[in-house]
């Protein structure tokens, strides 16, 4: 018995009894609790009713993995070489990158419910409920080296911003690799991130895997513990399923690797500058322990971001360098 075997008979909506979930589960009542227990430290809140027995508080979708691969085209099921779901890993892009040590990984794609050691750019952190967001890595072989693979990580944002678009959501995009979405006071709430990996030669074959950590639905106490404005899906498009989701994201996420290496990211360039969050704002460029203001303008054909100071424009390549928009 796994969590996801019991949160399977426990989103249906009815009660269950711990000796009903035992048999249905083939398990004693004692296993059943532990796995209960297990549940609520994963934040994943449930009723009790003595004599009714256990359901959960709110419904949970679970990813399906034959329900994401059934839903893609023929075009994209010839792209893809393998669908991994798995309930909790340290990591979906270290996942792919040990299938790649083993000769694997090109057209692979992980899912992974929860994350417990998930990482942002720069080492960051990147924490999720359980259940709650969607939580994707990609990886693929390229023949002619790093220099291709400029501005991919920019190019992946464009294609999460279109599958959202088409479902009511409107997110902007935070050069190099953060997917946001305006929040009420005019601010703006972290939506999404994107981590690019690349392994190999500069001038010859290599991999790369693309993550992406995306919120689909983030509980109101989930928030109040983050260090920094948070958004979700569902803030903007509450009945977008996780799965649905999914299948769109793989879909335009094949897509673009299969093409990018021939295309580059001179493709992508107008479509990023259309929803870039700071186009024209003063911003801060930080440097390690360094932070100087800018104004932000677009970003080039290799997906270097201008901006503007004492009149001279100067090109940012990606790196150690973030930005903070002044207030």
């Amino acid at each position: 018995m796994t969590i996801v075997d019991l949160i399977r008979l426990l989103s249906d909506g009815e009660f269950h009894s711990g000796e009903q979930l035992g048999e249905r589960l083939g398990v004693s009542r004692a296993a059943v609790w532990k796995q209960l227990r297990k549940l609520e430290a994963l934040g994943i809140v449930m009723e009790a009713v003595k004599g009714q027995g256990y359901r959960l508080a709110e419904p949970l979708e679970l990813l399906d993995g034959a329900r994401i691969v059934a839903g893609l085209s023929r075009e994209s099921r010839g792209l893809l070489t393998r669908l991994f779901v798995e309930e909790t890993l340290p990591s979906s892009n270290a996942f792919l990158r040990e299938r790649f040590d083993q000769g694997a990984g090109h057209g692979e794609v992980c899912l992974v419910e929860q994350q417990s050691a998930g990482r942002g750019r720069r080492g960051r952190t990147w924490s999720t409920p359980w259940g709650r967001s969607l939580m994707l890595s990609l990886g693929w072989r390229v023949e002619s080296g790093v220099a291709a693979l400029e501005g991919l990580s920019l190019a992946a944002g464009v294609v999460l911003a279109e599958v959202l678009e088409r479902h009511g959501v409107a997110p902007r995009l935070k050069w190099p690799n953060d997917v946001l979405l305006e929040q009420s006071d005019g601010g703006f709430g972290k939506l999404a991130g994107i981590l690019v990996e690349v392994t190999g030669d500069t001038a010859g074959p290599c991999t790369v895997v693309i993550g992406m950590g995306i919120n689909v639905d983030l509980p109101p106490a989930f928030r109040e513990g983050l260090d920094q404005p948070a958004a979700a899906i569902h803030d903007q498009a509450s009945g977008l399923s996780r799965n649905e989701l999914a299948v769109e994201l793989v879909e335009g996420l094949l897509a673009l690797v299969a093409n990018f290496e021939k295309e580059s990211f001179a493709v992508w360039q107008a479509a990023w500058n259309e929803r870039h969050a700071f186009a024209g704002r003063e911003v801060d460029v930080l440097r390690g322990q360094e932070r100087e203001s800018a104004v932000a303008e677009g970003v080039d054909a290799a997906g270097n971001l201008l901006v503007r100071r004492q009149g001279e424009l100067r090109r940012l390549a990606g790196g150690e360098i973030s930005l903070r928009a002044r207030s």
